[in-house]
């Protein structure tokens, strides 16, 4: 089963705090974790770390960064011969603040102007193809090529080229803010059919199958919602690439859409309670254990 995850790759720098600096204040901090982020790059890491066969293509710079991120792949046996290293292109990086008293984030992004991947050809048949939306010009003719294939968006922004490839994947996992603003509907957590209504106009919408992350509440899918663990929340960054990645794990392994979901949930619930992205990120075993208790 050969996993291709198509799309974004940074470089994050988290900074924790006991709780968010104050303007124009000097802060000391103890630790900073560093490691690659991005969805799609952190979905890969996820099934490469999970021992899945997976491939991730995307465009960093041949500088530090890139470089970090291509040996943290091969680190967990992603194979990385579609990862493009662009001589004079910046990988994106971030800065992240980690409020550790209520899990937020808050994230300073430095991403050159938009550079896209040079076309490809894949020297195999992918059976499950993820991405992310970065890459349209990529990501249309892979979808194209490949329509056997199980194909899942992450759908985090509501840019025209994000709609038009949820048209054309077999799952649309999509966040809450994508959700709202392409039906329009905001989600009320104190009047449920809000998100029962932004579903079904997303169904009329898109032919695949429908998921809406919904934060820590979980995940909506064919009216319910399926819920997730409550856990400290120290930082929240990844916490949705990390679910994608293991509904996608979970989906390619043949599980039925309920438990994918479930697991996909506590994947993100997990990691919410550590600092970092790919470091936050359960192990296989951790993930074997949570399954055996609900099954």
């Amino acid at each position: 089963m050969k996993i291709l995850c198509l799309g974004h790759a940074t470089y994050d720098v988290t900074l924790p705090l006991d709780e968010y600096p104050i303007e124009n204040t000097k802060n000391r901090i103890q630790e900073r974790v560093e490691c690659g982020g991005g969805p799609a790059s952190t979905a890969a890491y996820l099934l490469g770390s999970w021992g899945a066969d997976v491939y991730f293509a995307g465009i960093v710079g041949n500088d530090y960064y890139g470089h970090k991120i291509k040996e943290e792949f091969k680190k967990v046996n992603v194979n990385t011969d579609y990862l493009e290293l662009r001589d004079g292109h910046d990988t994106t990086s971030s800065i992240v603040i980690a409020n550790k008293s209520n899990g937020s984030r808050t994230t300073f992004a430095y991403k050159p102007k938009k550079v896209a991947m040079q076309p490809f050809k894949l020297n195999f048949k992918p059976d499950v193809i993820l991405i992310d939306g970065q890459e349209y010009e990529r990501s249309l003719e892979v979808l194209q090529k490949y329509p056997d294939a199980l194909a899942i968006i992450d759908a985090g922004r509501a840019r025209p080229e994000v709609i038009h490839l949820c048209k054309l994947v077999n799952w649309v996992a999509c966040s809450k803010d994508f959700a709202e603003e392409v039906t329009g509907i905001d989600v009320d957590y104190n009047d449920m059919t809000t998100v029962e209504k932004i579903y079904k106009k997303l169904k009329e919408m898109f032919s695949g199958e429908v998921v809406i992350t919904l934060e820590d509440k979980g995940c909506y899918y064919k009216g319910e919602i399926i819920k997730s663990v409550s856990l400290k929340a120290v930082d929240s960054t990844g916490a949705g690439d990390i679910f994608h990645g293991a509904l996608t794990y979970y989906l390619a392994r043949g599980y039925d859409a309920y438990n994918a979901l479930r697991l996909a949930n506590y994947a993100g619930a997990i990691s919410v309670s550590r600092i970092g992205t790919r470091n936050s990120i359960p192990t296989i075993e951790e993930m074997e254990a949570v399954y055996n208790e609900f099954k």
